[in-house]
């Protein structure tokens, strides 16, 4: 890899790998995303980080909202499925690249993070959790500025550093959120359904002790807790009031696999909405 491009580890497998099919999938999962726009400022997202033949059209019913919409930076914050390596990571390039184009890595911002707070620079990472999301953010925004955070600890209650040095940092910007997560991966289709039910209702209470209290239970298998936490914390403290449930579902509802045993992965798509 290029140090000044972090190329896609993903395309042509997790999504298409050619720009032009990559805009019409993701174009066609907007059509498909049904739902009234929502009212108020949309500062914040959960979204599901399958391949989107899995999750794209549960991840579209969040990003069309914003379609045509301009912020000043995006922050996406994920959950690294590899060894960590510190705390927090974030790349070092200056670019991530999908099949759309180059996305400007704020690295501004990024450095006055890293003045806060102990962040690891890597090179090169092929974690699909935070590169899933920026096809959508690229054909719903067209250009924007990126500030990627990787998380790499599974404490919901150990990132009040992260968030205050946001909070503080992003103060007068517009700035646009994205908690990457999927929620249950559980090898029995109805116990997601029963556990993925107690995530969305803690979510949808917007209730950030009651949320992180279901996200910390010793049985949870949402592998981005700590980005939700995160998220709903930062957006919290910047004036948001209410989290949506846009759309839910699952890996068994999409393949019609719901037998006993079959492996079953939760995916959702929320938005977190400031008067």
């Amino acid at each position: 890899m290029n140090a000044e491009v972090r190329s896609s580890v993903i395309a042509g497998t997790w999504y298409p790998g050619n720009s032009g099919q990559l805009k019409k999938t993701i174009e066609g999962y907007f059509k498909k995303a049904e739902g009234a726009p929502i009212q108020g400022e949309i500062v914040g997202f959960v979204s599901p980080h399958a391949g989107y033949t899995y999750s794209g059209q549960v991840a579209a019913y969040g990003y069309k909202q914003v379609v045509g919409k301009s912020f000043d930076i995006v922050v996406v914050v994920s959950p690294l499925h590899q060894m960590a390596v510190g705390r927090y990571v974030t790349s070092s390039a200056s670019y991530y690249e999908t099949p759309l184009g180059k996305i400007s890595v704020d690295k501004e911002l990024v450095q006055r993070v890293a003045q806060e707070v102990d962040i690891t620079f890597i090179s090169q990472d092929h974690e699909h959790s935070l590169e899933i999301q920026l096809p959508f953010l690229q054909v719903a925004l067209g250009d924007f500025a990126l500030l990627p955070l990787m998380v790499g600890h599974g404490n919901v209650y150990d990132c009040d550093d992260l968030v205050k040095a946001l909070v503080e940092i992003l103060k007068g910007k517009t700035s646009l959120f994205v908690a990457s997560t999927d929620l249950h991966h559980i090898a029995d289709y109805d116990e997601v359904v029963r556990k993925d039910k107690a995530v969305v209702e803690a979510l949808s209470s917007f209730d950030l002790e009651k949320i992180r209290e279901t996200l910390n239970r010793r049985d949870c298998s949402v592998c981005g807790r700590v980005p939700v936490s995160i998220v709903v914390e930062a957006t919290q403290r910047m004036g948001a009031k209410k989290l949506l449930v846009l759309h839910q579902t699952n890996s068994g509802d999409v393949t019609g696999e719901k037998g006993f045993g079959q492996y079953t992965v939760g995916y959702l798509s929320a938005a977190i909405v400031k008067p």
